[in-house]
């Protein structure tokens, strides 16, 4: 059975102590292991959240996004510099953790656009910085697993060819993918073609409803999705992303479930009947 895991995004962006009586109940619940997110590059801050996930026997992968502050693909080269040396530093935290992935959309900056299309200067910036990155990762026996977002949120990639391009481009073996359902319901016509495509790469899958609820209670076709997983021999982990009105950058701004824990609950039941 594939590890089943959950994004501590659920309970907001306050990534700190308070969250380890949550870290118990995830733990007893049954799931095998949390997604991390990083916001702080404080690789000592991490310490501390390494033991507690020893001590519960939580597996552990490392997530971390870029605000308007880090652009990969900004016309500032010293934003560029700035961005790749934050994402280094977010290496340095996963290594810390005991995080053997680091994933998300940090190519780009998240809601940050031109106004049209990736221009071939931008995305060659991007393929340069992210070889680069993938270099150090992989001096950390990390890999780096890439994210696109929909439209609505990020320009450089959006889609399952977009980013298999980008990361065929990068062309290192640190470099891989990981598969959202969430944005990959707004922006595929197949997602079964979507997964089959990027499997080639493919190291990491977020389930994640069409609301961001619970997972099996939405609209994502989730029979084509087990389909193409099974197809392509799939053996990474199947982590629940949900959001709540906790999390404001979500834009949520309605209850769309009754609690975290019925949640986490009716999820990990819907996964372990198809994982």
């Amino acid at each position: 059975m594939r590890k089943l895991g959950m994004n501590l995004l659920l309970w907001g962006n306050a990534i700190d102590e308070n969250l380890f009586p949550v870290l118990e109940q995830i733990k007893e619940l049954g799931y095998d292991g949390v997604e991390v997110p990083i916001f702080d590059t404080n690789p000592d801050y991490w310490k501390v959240w390494r033991n507690k996930l020893d001590e519960l026997g939580l597996a552990r992968i490392a997530v971390t996004i870029c605000g308007s502050d880090f652009h990969q693909i900004s016309a500032d080269p010293a934003m560029r510099k700035a961005t790749l040396e934050r994402n280094k530093q977010a290496i340095d935290c996963a290594e810390v953790l005991g995080a053997k992935l680091l994933n998300g959309p940090y190519h780009s900056a998240l809601g940050v656009f031109s106004g049209k299309p990736a221009t071939a200067e931008e995305w060659n910036w991007a393929v340069d910085n992210l070889r680069e990155l993938a270099e150090y990762a992989q001096l950390k026996d990390i890999v780096l697993g890439l994210e696109y977002l929909n439209r609505f949120e990020s320009y450089l990639v959006s889609c399952a060819d977009e980013l298999f391009r980008l990361v065929e481009d990068i062309n290192h073996p640190a470099c891989k993918i990981m598969f959202d359902t969430f944005h990959a319901n707004i922006e595929e016509k197949n997602l079964g073609d979507a997964i089959r495509l990027l499997s080639k790469h493919l190291v990491h899958v977020q389930v994640s409803e069409n609301d961001r609820s619970t997972v099996g209670k939405g609209n994502v076709n989730w029979p084509q999705i087990f389909e193409a997983l099974n197809q392509v021999q799939y053996q990474g982990w199947l982590s629940v992303e949900a959001f709540s009105p906790k999390l404001a950058v979500a834009n949520i701004w309605r209850p769309m479930f009754d609690s975290e824990t019925q949640l986490m609950t009716d999820s990990l039941a819907f996964l372990k009947d198809k994982a």
